[in-house]
């Protein structure tokens, strides 16, 4: 199976299109905050999780006759609320970080604040009407008790499926019982199980503004790749894509295989969370989309990028 991975991986990846997203909808809501992204083949259409106070999907159809030309741009389909088991929309205080779509369902991992009224979370909603199917308990490494868990705003931050009902979850930072070495925590649930520790990647440079925002699991589910952001205040921005081994439970923080800086790819410095596979363009290039949260900042963007992995002429499929 092909990996859409530069072949050699020092050959680093090719910019393929960029579009900035309108920052309303026609009926003049306004469109942004994305931090997850999902992209179903079959229907050509990807799927953008907005983290706004009242949490929603936007569809986007057409990301592949976009690439072709066909299209001038993309355009967003129904947004779907997200609402809790009653119907009503999910509370302010839930801050979608994390996407996977299984058919018709979807999986969200929500962001914490370490306080009852704003805890972490990873919910199964219904794709058609937004509404909240089940909510899994996270472990208990993960839960906000004193001196234990997931740091304020620091996670579950990514999200991403190692196979049907096999879901990976990432904190942003290291929990508040680890030191820095520790690594980044990563927990896996397998349909059916418990949600269960899965291991550590390395940490890197961990701050404030600087963190793991999303793990995207190859088609061989033997490899991560890891987006990172990063900022320096008040405008300097980073963006990094690392490749990873999948970590063993009880292992030493998986390091690194190898790093690419994106803004030397040609994304534009902003705050990038979002990463998924995307469509195999007719040359049978494959693709991954980026997609950044604007925070709602008028001074920030919501940009979309395809990349493409570079290939020499001496690698063969």
């Amino acid at each position: 199976m092909e990996l859409p991975l530069p072949c050699p991986l020092e050959a680093g990846w090719e910019l393929v299109r960029t579009i900035k997203l309108p920052r309303t909808l026609a009926d003049g809501r306004p469109l942004g905050g994305f931090s997850a992204a999902a992209y179903q083949r079959n229907e050509d259409r990807l799927w953008l999780l907005s983290d706004a106070p009242v949490g929603h999907l936007v569809p986007w159809g057409g990301l592949a006759q976009w690439l072709e030309g066909q299209r001038d741009t993309l355009w967003p389909g129904r947004r779907v609320l997200l609402r809790g088991g009653d119907g009503q929309p999910l509370p302010e205080t839930f801050d979608g970080e994390g996407l996977v779509i299984e058919g018709r369902q979807a999986w969200i991992a929500s962001e914490g604040r370490r306080s009852n009224d704003r805890r972490a979370r990873l919910i199964q909603i219904d794709l058609g009407s937004g509404r909240l199917q089940q909510e899994l308990p996270l472990p208990q490494a993960w839960r906000a008790t004193p001196g234990q868990g997931l740091g304020s705003n620091k996670g579950p931050e990514s999200l991403t499926a190692l196979g049907p009902g096999d879901l990976l979850l990432a904190a942003e930072a290291p929990l508040a019982q680890h030191q820095a070495g520790d690594g980044i925590s990563l927990m896996r649930r397998r349909s059916g199980d418990e949600i269960r520790s899965a291991g550590a990647l390395d940490g890197g440079d961990i701050g404030r503004h600087n963190g793991l925002t999303e793990l995207l699991a190859l088609p061989t589910h033997k490899q991560l790749l890891g987006l990172r952001r990063g900022f320096t205040p008040p405008d300097q921005w980073t963006a990094r894509l690392q490749l990873f081994a999948l970590p063993e439970p009880g292992g030493a923080p998986v390091q690194p295989i190898i790093g690419w800086d994106l803004l030397e790819a040609g994304l534009p410095p902003d705050n990038w969370e979002a990463i998924a596979l995307g469509p195999v363009l007719s040359d049978g290039r494959h693709t991954l989309v980026l997609a950044s949260d604007d925070n709602f900042n008028p001074l920030q963007s919501n940009w979309i990028v395809v990349l493409s992995p570079r290939r020499t002429t001496a690698c063969t499929d």
